[in-house]
């Protein structure tokens, strides 16, 4: 339920509160860090890096006032994120995604910003906390080819239709009125072909934690002992969101709860899930939005063109506008899509509709300003703002809002199919449970 543009900036975060994971190693590359303790594809999980990464989650659970978990339920929840962490880095390593060191240390350095903080600060304040920069350079790295390889596999493939939007329009007035659901949940995931002796289990699973919530326990610390989902060690939650912008399974049993009530278990093709309403509130949406004229340069990446040489061949082309040579002209001879005849011109866009990397960049920078090399799903991209605008609450408006609303209501629930086949279809050797 996060939307698309606030992706990698909660990956961030997240990256941030759980640091301390070690790179993968391979099983013969194991020599005194502890035991295996999990098998994914062909890298080995040791019980040095387990302890490690618990290590830092009881300090973020305890510096939140969570009540812990039993030990052995956090070392099992703990160990399931690592596997699933493991296998997206390896699909994205598979899929050719990188992430190469002017990006990372780019990345870094606005890391470092938002905390108000200098690169020198910056490091010196992780190894105030224990954390070494190396370590912690590498985990956004992984942050990085995670958010990437959904982006491409997830983000990027799906598809609202006009008619969808104009059924949304329809129907919106029924769409909860304008209130917005601070909520939290649990989420059991079920393995794709899971047998009926298996979804029974984790059935009874779930009715233990929901007669559990009921009881009155603290939800954030069944969250952590019980979800499945990313959100786990953050209690599980969700944050505010109108019905609209919620799965339909969410918004259907959320508009009859009033605040502090839990769902019934509920059952989707992800597993089993638990929502709590934590409060509710009246909504208004802003009178109008910005919208940004663009234009580009895209040179795609694929069998025959890597990264790298798309990177090259466009900052030779951005070092020649720099110097004088028109955008446009430059655009119609280099860029591969469907603008090069327009000179790269992307009209008026609204938030939401384009993919978050090219967003974010397009965002950060002022009329006339050309960017750096910026990758996406697409390729790589120079971009140029042309001008910006304010734009009263109209039909376009109410369009754009619409589609973006129904991206983030039908992502989330493409993205935990996704990742369930993806761990499905890894080998996992998970030496824990086997015990």
């Amino acid at each position: 339920m996060i939307p698309m543009r606030k992706l990698l900036s909660n990956l961030f975060i997240l990256a941030f509160a759980l640091q301390g994971a070690l790179a993968p190693a391979t099983a013969a590359e194991v020599v005194e860090v502890g035991r295996i303790v999990c098998v994914v594809g062909d890298e080995a999980i040791t019980s040095h890096e387990l302890a490690t990464r618990l290590a830092v989650a009881l300090k973020q659970l305890q510096k939140q006032g969570t009540p812990l978990p039993a030990a052995d339920v956090l070392e099992r929840q703990m160990l399931e994120r690592m596997i699933i962490e493991r296998v997206q880095i390896q699909a994205a390593r598979e899929a050719g995604i990188r992430v190469d060191d002017v990006q990372l240390d780019q990345t870094i350095a606005r890391i470092a910003e938002s905390n108000k903080l200098n690169l020198l600060q910056f490091q010196s304040a992780l190894q105030k906390d224990g954390v070494a920069y190396a370590t912690f350079r590498e985990e956004i790295r992984n942050e990085m080819l995670m958010a990437r390889l959904r982006e491409r596999e997830v983000d990027s493939r799906l598809v609202i239709s006009d008619g969808e939007v104009d059924n949304f329009i329809a129907n919106q007035a029924t769409n909860g009125g304008g209130v917005e659901y601070q909520l939290a949940h649990i989420l059991l995931r079920a393995p794709e072909s899971a047998s009926p002796e298996q979804l029974q289990k984790l059935r009874a699973r779930g009715e233990q934690a929901l007669a559990r919530a009921r009881a009155g326990e603290n939800f954030a610390q069944l969250a952590a002992a019980f979800s499945d989902a990313p959100d786990a060690l953050q209690g599980g939650e969700i944050g505010w969101r109108q019905l609209d912008r919620l799965p339909s399974l969410y918004s259907e049993a959320v508009s009859h709860l009033q605040p502090g009530q839990f769902s019934e278990l509920l059952r989707s093709s992800a597993g089993f899930h638990i929502l709590k309403l934590v409060d509710k509130r009246g909504a208004s949406g802003p009178a109008s939005i910005q919208q940004t004229h663009p234009r580009h340069i895209l040179i795609r990446v694929n069998e025959v063109v890597s990264e790298s040489e798309a990177r090259h061949k466009l900052e030779s082309v951005r070092e020649r506008i720099v110097n004088g040579i028109d955008f446009a002209e430059q655009a119609r001879l280099y860029s591969q899509d469907g603008t090069a005849a327009k000179g790269g011109d992307l009209g008026w866009l609204s938030p939401g509709d384009t993919v978050p990397e090219f967003e974010r960049a397009m965002d950060a920078l002022k009329p006339g300003e050309l960017s750096q090399v910026v990758q996406s799903p697409f390729g790589m991209h120079l971009i140029q703002v042309q001008e910006r605008r304010e734009r009263d609450v109209s039909v376009e408006r109410q369009r754009s809002v619409a589609r973006q609303a129904l991206r983030e209501r039908k992502l989330d629930d493409a993205f935990q199919d996704w990742l369930r086949q993806l761990r499905d279809r890894t080998y996992v050797e998970n030496r824990i449970e086997e015990k």
